[in-house]
């Protein structure tokens, strides 16, 4: 069966599908020794691809969420040599995170192989919901969850509605336990809203990535997610998109 070359390409690990795309205008891509430069050329499993020189594998496709401890990075090298989340999964086969998380932000992290699902998890278009707790220096007003509820813009960043559940005051101390339910990735979203508000976040967790959560696991492992919520995921995503 022929699929197109940029598909092919994210299927197999390396890179996400839109990075594919980018190789292939960039003439980095060769299909049988010839360089391919028009995206959506169609090939199979007989033709040879090579991306960078290098001939493209076809490894199992494999899915961990990791429970992503406070300090380390999300990258899969860190030219500071600090922590980085590629230390809490296994090294075979290479893997990749999907999405970030800051340094100090712990909770849901999905890793895989597999670009086309790593860009269906974290492409703008697909609105998988994600639902951080955070430990809040200050109390939310009824017109903050209001605006939050609504949505808003700040500096120039337009924030879609999202949801949002008050789960301790402590009045004592000025801060507030909220989960935030979100639908977009931005950098440091999360942390952005809250000072649009006029809040400081003190901590962040992820506690939720679609419907996967962690709460089986501790700070620093991960676990493989089964076909079935990876087909889940995938299908939740659709829908979202629609």
């Amino acid at each position: 069966m022929e699929e197109r070359l940029q598909k092919v390409i994210a299927q197999s690990g390396i890179c996400s599908r839109r990075k594919a795309e980018e190789l292939i205008l960039a003439g980095k891509v060769k299909v049988n020794g010839s360089t391919i430069t028009t995206l959506g050329t169609k090939v199979d499993s007989r033709d040879r691809i090579t991306v960078n020189g290098k001939t493209l594998s076809k490894e199992e496709k494999v899915y961990y969420v990791l429970n992503k401890p406070k300090g380390c990075v999300t990258t899969v090298k860190d030219d500071k040599d600090r922590d980085t989340v590629m230390n809490y999964v296994p090294a075979n086969p290479r893997v990749f995170p999907v999405g970030r998380l800051d340094y100090d932000t712990s909770g849901v992290l999905l890793l895989t192989n597999d670009g086309e699902f790593a860009n269906q998890m974290m492409h703008p278009r697909y609105h998988l919901p994600k639902t951080y707790e955070i430990n809040l220096q200050g109390m939310l007003t009824e017109d903050d969850v209001k605006k939050l509820r609504k949505g808003f813009t700040y500096q120039g960043e337009k924030y879609s509605p999202a949801k949002v559940f008050i789960k301790n005051k402590d009045y004592a101390r000025d801060r507030m336990l909220v989960d935030l339910t979100i639908y977009e990735g931005r950098n440091h979203q999360v942390k952005k809203m809250m000072e649009a508000l006029g809040h400081e976040v003190r901590r962040l967790n992820r506690s939720r990535f679609g419907f996967v959560t962690v709460d089986d696991l501790k700070p620093g492992q991960a676990r493989r997610l089964k076909p079935y919520d990876v087909r889940k995921l995938v299908a939740m995503a659709q829908e979202e998109s629609k």
